[in-house]
């Protein structure tokens, strides 16, 4: 299985900027309550950082497993909310938009 940090860092490989325009968020990873990565997306570009971002628009916290399964589209992201695996604070509904902006 590959480490979070390793599918973390292949996201903006995968991002489509076709499917960001007009979009401008951070969305905040904790996973496990210590890895913390900044996925930004501003101008149909897409950084990430590892680090906490001072005011992010959406924070998505689970465990390393269900990131990954996620990513690798294992597990669908609202299967994974409904089930209690991901918590999400802030704009939720921004969370929703995350699948459409990657490449699986």
């Amino acid at each position: 299985m590959q480490s979070v940090r390793e599918v973390m860092f292949k996201l903006p490989k995968k991002f489509q900027p076709e499917a960001a325009e007009g979009l401008e968020v951070v969305f905040q990873f904790i996973i496990d309550d210590e890895a913390h990565y900044c996925l930004t997306i501003e101008d149909q570009q897409c950084q990430v950082e590892e680090r906490e971002h001072d005011d992010p628009n959406v924070t998505l916290l689970m465990d390393g497993e269900t990131f990954v399964d996620i990513i690798s589209g294992e597990l669908g992201g609202t299967s994974a909310y409904m089930s209690g695996r991901l918590r999400a604070e802030g704009n939720v509904m921004l969370a929703t938009q995350l699948g459409k902006l990657f490449k699986r």
